[in-house]
């Protein structure tokens, strides 16, 4: 079974907040669309297109703020904990993406809108979880970090291998100067090398991997702030 270690929001507070984002722009989201005051008042059928607007950005927000809907979990191996990730949640993300682009391009054909501010919402709603989540989750796709009372594993972009503690003479802990974990030097008979968790979508795990090596590696750790 898998364990949480960073749980999502309780359910009130997530629903509460998600809903007054919604309140909020679908009151902002007029200026999307070429309407005057005045129609507003009198009732129109942009309301829809409003409604539209505010649950894209609602769907954006999701994504954006992992902590609504995505736990943080490790995945226990036979011996040990993998830390990966989470490629579920990746799939998630990707589908209910979809939708975001999908409603813009429904507005624009049924509903008169202002081209400009029109472009300039659509932009930042599709653009944003790309840049902030789902690229990085996609180019982190099979990274991982699996550690056993045998040996490290690890996988990044760059370089993977496996290493038997038998082997291993000292572990490095590198911390940024907020004193948070970042980087494994891994230092062996005549080598070392460098796990660079900061390059591996990892950043979730950080305070849980610290501790699982301190204390399940405890005779090799020693500590660095860089």
């Amino acid at each position: 079974m898998r364990k949480i270690i960073r749980p999502t929001y309780p359910r009130e507070f997530t629903v509460g907040l998600l809903i007054l984002i919604f309140a909020l722009v679908f009151l902002l989201s007029s200026q999307v669309f070429d309407v005057h005051w005045d129609e507003l008042l009198e009732g129109t059928n942009v309301y829809y297109g409003m409604l539209l607007v505010a649950f894209a950005v609602v769907v954006m927000v999701v994504i954006i703020w992992e902590e609504f809907f995505f736990p943080v979990k490790i995945k226990p191996s036979v011996d040990g904990v993998v830390f990966r990730n989470h490629t579920n949640k990746l799939h998630i993300q990707l589908l209910i993406y979809c939708i975001i682009p999908a409603v813009f391009v429904f507005v624009y054909a049924q509903f008169k809108v202002n081209d400009v501010r029109f472009f300039i919402w659509a932009a930042i709603c599709t653009l944003l979880p790309v840049l902030v989540k789902l690229i990085s989750g996609l180019k982190n796709y099979n990274d991982f970090l699996k550690l056993t009372s045998d040996t490290i594993e690890y996988k990044n972009n760059k370089k993977e291998g496996v290493l038997a503690l038998k082997d291993i003479q000292r572990l490095t802990l590198i911390r940024d100067e907020r004193k948070v974990l970042h980087k494994i030097e891994v230092s062996t008979r005549g080598k070392s090398l460098i796990i660079d968790l900061d390059e591996m979508e990892l950043d979730a795990f950080l305070n849980a991997i610290d501790e699982f090596i301190t204390v399940n590696y405890k005779d090799f750790v020693a500590q660095h702030v860089s």
